[in-house]
């Protein structure tokens, strides 16, 4: 699948035009289409009064606008919530930011009417008029207008409901492919259960295709989602994953093979596309598959890798003699995948950035498959007239002759059913593609169709807008990909440039691309075989030597001009960067972590040099002039403070390592750095790196040692200034040692541990919660200080959450972290293998342990295995200090004591991170308000805090502040000073003396 891989990301300019020239698009058919998509146009607009509600609904309801926007979170979130308060408090918040009444008197529709008069007295409500009515009935009003708007777009909460209700459609020819939509399974129950709906829909819909004689009907499919029936669809799995869906897949199409309907493979996000098409293969060359052509795959057009993919599909169609079915569509996950990319900072995006280039790469499919037809029958989904034009100008123009034969329009259900209606009388079969599931499951699908079908800038929008004129509903999207200059989009930054101008992103590793991860162990494994040793323990001698050195340095760097200081530094980032394979290799041997845990450590670390090198020309890169009387010129600046000693801890042994220094050195000071006693050579090859990058021998010294090295070097007369990053324990024992010093005052930068909590209230998706909780609190081995001790949740919604949890955590892999299939690794050391042991022991005594992660590899010599552990405890007072490792306590809370609960958190006098999951904005800013913490996360994963992104570090028990990777770090490690000078010592004041003459 390699073939593959160069399309993935390439660049957005080189794609586009290689589209242009694939693509047969003359100018008499250009104008043709134009011609008939504005004919189309005009007649959906004659029929609009026979519009479809949904179609009418988007109309309605612009989803920029803040009905729309309010709408849309209280369909994703209204029907799971099953306490009343909840549901009062997120109603209020949304309904309280929008106006309703104004689409009372505008909606023609009775049914617009309705749902809006419901939605406008839950305004009046919000607006004090709940005495006359009562929030019960509001309440109730609110549900009743998200169901009816379920009951719209979702075909049938079962098969047997939507294939009456698709009854009337497919007694005129119309097909369906009913979609069992749902979240992707987090567990083997949630894949066996969707497993069985699928199978079920399969026999239900195939039974009902029949004609009087008991044979098969050429008719509808069902439309399955690999992510839905495996729990572990992802690359890093894919040596289990790959062969297991293939079974799981295969069971399915025969069954439908059997009853003579289709079988679609949905598509998911672009990482998977890779495994997507082996486990394709695989099925489709299966012998008792021979002779059926119902079997197919959803390919989207927004992939730079659509149209090869599609050729090598049709290869592998007619190298195994199997004519398929290929559902082409634009995308539905665009946002997530440029946010993506950015996040791993690919190459390029492996998306199109504009809308037009998508729609060229649509246009060449069409023509490749319709080409095709030989081998694949196309299902061509959209609702754009234009794109219907092409199309059908496409399919004329085919050498084959087939003309509209063999292939199929497809359109969503409840959406363009006045256009298609027109388009059918050609006789092209159209599909329909039906959403059949429970309501309260398929709403969180439902916001995204409406995202994308309802912006502003959509056909469904247009087409009954009727002040917009028909030219501009139905312009040339080829013609005006073509003409832009740079073919990408220009206020979308490629990945390397999203933090431009201030500096670029750090290089990321594509751990979901066989080329990639195949580089990557090459040269990992150079390392990990030929890892150098340790350097000997520093003794009191070489601590005062290095004193000596550094204080003697101190000069003359601290008058280095911050320009080259801060290029140092760059170089630095560079060469972190360069040799990032090298440093993973030694993150995996020397400190455990697995590998996109050592992605992310070197690239903060490369991130911290390009950070601090440019906020340092900005912090000492001159003087600033202070205004004052005349005569005077008053200036401020910052200077280093001489010689710092920089701790930190084994658990970032790369990236807070080289950040304390970085920072350190940027400020214009001297340091002496410890090494983390169990990762001595990561530390020795940073500061090796450092040292080719520029930074003087003398300037930046390496001891290693243990904790009484740490003593001495704290206690030393001469030290400046301390950066420490570990235990609160440690922090206080340092801070104690500098007070007692005679001498100046010390300052500590100080970032400790934390009793990191995240609350959860009913209005939260589950399967969210449960990546992000399982994530935050085991990611790691658990071993960050931003990690998740304490879970709370909400006592409506606990029981749901904790089985997820439960049964997610028999799939956690605990293994070497040298294989990208281990979730996750060791513990650092015996020492805190044994803490975690003496815990668990605890927590069978005092609390009820939910479950232990099974599987779990022996502790050796070399990996010290733990097995992460899920236990529920009565009250927070169990939270005594925090616990470094896999553990997750959970507690319960009512809905109405969620700020006393906040109060006990606070209480506990931890203040790092905070974990918040809800849909209702108001009670998320308010709940930002009160904790007090340095870090807080809404509705994501606590940890992975990015370098002047979200700026790091707490506050109480958890450090000193200021925050790592923030604008305020670099000022903590100066001295300011002031100067004074009179300026009319010299002779008087020439200046104002001047300004009197003119």
């Amino acid at each position: 699948m390699t073939a593959l891989d160069q399309y993935k990301c390439m660049d957005e300019k080189q794609a586009v035009e290689a589209l242009l020239e694939t693509l047969n698009y003359p100018q008499d058919m250009k104008a043709s289409i134009r011609t008939e998509a504005e004919d189309l146009v005009q007649f959906v607009r004659k029929e609009n009064k026979k519009a479809s509600l949904l179609n009418k609904f988007i109309q309605e309801y612009d989803l920029s606008s803040a009905e729309g926007l309010a709408l849309m979170t209280l369909a994703e979130a209204l029907l799971r919530v099953p306490d009343d308060f909840t549901a009062n408090a997120l109603i209020t918040d949304r309904l309280s930011t929008a106006e309703w009444n104004k689409h009372v008197g505008s909606a023609d529709d009775i049914w617009i009417k309705i749902s809006s008069l419901g939605l406008a007295t839950s305004k009046t409500v919000v607006n004090s008029m709940v005495k006359r009515l009562g929030m019960p009935v509001i309440r109730e009003t609110t549900f009743a207008a998200m169901k009816v708007l379920g009951n719209v777009f979702v075909l049938g909460q079962s098969m047997e409901e939507a294939l009456k209700r698709g009854k009337k459609m497919t007694d005129q020819g119309y097909l369906y492919s009913y979609d069992m939509l749902g979240e992707g399974a987090r567990t083997w129950e949630d894949a066996d259960r969707y497993f069985e709906s699928y199978m079920g829909a399969l026999k239900v819909a195939g039974q009902q295709n029949k004609d009087e004689s008991g044979n098969p009907l050429k008719s509808s499919g069902v439309s399955v989602k690999l992510s839905a029936i495996h729990p572990k669809y992802h690359y890093a799995y894919k040596e289990k994953a790959i062969p297991e869906l293939s079974e799981r897949l295969l069971k399915l199409a025969k069954v439908a093979k059997g009853y003579g309907i289709g079988l679609t493979m949905d598509a998911e996000e672009v990482d998977r596309l890779e495994m997507s098409i082996e486990i394709f293969e695989n099925v489709m060359k299966d012998p008792a598959l021979n002779g059926w052509d119902g079997f197919g795959l959803a390919l989207q057009a927004y992939q730079k890798r659509a149209l090869p993919l599609i050729d090598l599909l049709i290869e592998k169609a007619k190298e195994h003699d199997q004519k398929i079915c290929i559902r082409l569509v634009k995308g539905a996950y665009w946002d997530t995948e440029v946010k993506h990319a950015q996040l791993e900072a690919r190459a390029d995006y492996p998306v199109f950035t504009r809308k037009v280039n998508t729609d060229l790469s649509y246009f060449a499919c069409a023509q490749r498959l319709l080409a095709a037809r030989e081998y694949v029958t196309p299902m061509l989904a959209t609702h754009n007239a234009h794109t219907i034009s092409a199309i059908l100008h496409f399919a004329r123009a085919c050498p084959s002759g087939l003309k509209y034969d063999g292939f199929a329009f497809q359109r969503l259900h409840g959406m363009g059913e006045d256009m298609y209606g027109k388009v059918a009388e050609v006789g092209i079969p159209i599909s329909i593609y039906g959403p059949v599931g429970n309501h309260k499951d398929l709403l969180p699908y439902l916001v995204r169709r409406l995202l994308e079908n309802g912006a502003n800038s959509s056909f469904i929008n247009q087409i009954y807008d009727e002040d917009l004129p028909v030219g501009e509903i139905v312009k040339d999207p080829i013609e005006n990909a073509a003409a832009h200059e740079t073919k990408r989009h220009m206020r979308i930054p490629l990945p390397k440039d999203i933090y431009q101008p201030d500096r670029g992103n750090s290089r990321g590793i594509d751990l979901t691309s066989d080329e990639a991860v195949a580089a990557l162990y090459k040269k990992m494994d150079k390392t990990i075989q030929h890892m150098p040793g340790a350097m000997k323990d520093s003794t009191a001698k070489d601590v005062d030597s290095a004193f000596a050195r550094a204080k003697k340095a101190f000069d003359a760097w601290d008058k280095t001009p911050a320009t080259e200081r801060a290029a140092i530094l760059s170089r630095a980032g560079d060469l972190f960067e360069k040799h990032m394979e090298h440093l993973m290799g030694a993150c995996v041997a020397e400190a455990g972590k697995n590998l996109p845990d050592s992605v992310a450590e070197i690239r903060e670390a490369v991130e911290f040099a390009h950070y601090y090198a440019k906020r340092g020309v900005e912090d000492f890169g001159g003087y600033t002039e202070l205004a004052g009387p005349t005569g005077e010129k008053n200036i401020y600046r910052m200077r280093g403070r001489g010689v710092f000693v920089c701790i930190s801890p084994w658990n970032f042994p790369h990236a807070i390592f080289a950040g304390q220094i970085l920072a350190a050195l940027m400020a214009g000071n001297c340091v002496i750095a410890k090494a983390a006693e169990q990762t001595p050579i990561i530390a020795q090859e940073t500061v090796r790196l450092m040292h080719e990058a520029g930074v003087p021998k003398d300037v930046l010294i390496l001891l290693k040692g243990d904790g009484k090295l740490g003593a001495q070097l704290t206690a030393h007369p001469d030290v400046a200034g301390v950066a420490f990053t570990g235990s609160t324990e440690a922090a206080k024992s340092i801070n104690r040692a500098l007070a007692a010093k005679d001498g100046p005052i010390v300052p500590l930068i100080a970032e400790t541990g934390g009793q990191n909590a995240m609350i959860v209230d009913s209005t939260a998706l589950p399967e969210q919660v449960v990546d992000d909780a399982l994530l935050s609190g085991f990611g790691s081995a658990g071993q960050r200080c931003s990690a998740l001790r304490l879970l709370c949740l909400q006592e409506d919604t606990a029981d749901t959450i904790i089985t997820m949890m439960v049964q997610a955590m028999d799939h956690f892999t605990v293994g070497d972290p040298y294989y990208l299939s281990s979730d996750i690794g060791p513990v650092i050391d015996m020492d805190a293998h044994d803490i975690l042991t003496k815990h668990k022991r605890r927590l069978e005594r005092e609390a009820k342990v939910l479950k232990i992660c099974p599987n779990v590899p022996a502790t050796t010599k070399d990996k010290c295995y733990f097995a992460p552990i899920l236990a529920e405890i009565d009250d927070i007072s169990f939270m005594e200090r925090e616990v470094f490792g896999p553990v997750i306590h959970v507690l319960r809370y009512k809905a109405k004591e969620r700020m006393k609960l906040i109060e006990k958190i606070n209480g506990l006098g931890y203040g790092l991170t905070f974990g918040f999951h809800s849909r209702i904005v108001e009670q998320a800013n308010n709940i930002a308000d009160h904790v007090r913490v340095g870090n807080v996360y809404v509705n994501r994963s606590m940890t992975g805090a990015v370098v002047g992104v979200q700026p790091f570090g707490g506050q109480g028990l958890s450090g000193t502040g200021p925050k790592a990777g923030g604008p305020n770090y670099l000022k903590r490690f100066a001295s300011e000073q002031s100067v004074s000078i009179d300026t009319t010592a010299a002779g008087g004041n020439t200046t104002l003396v001047s300004l009197r003459e003119t």
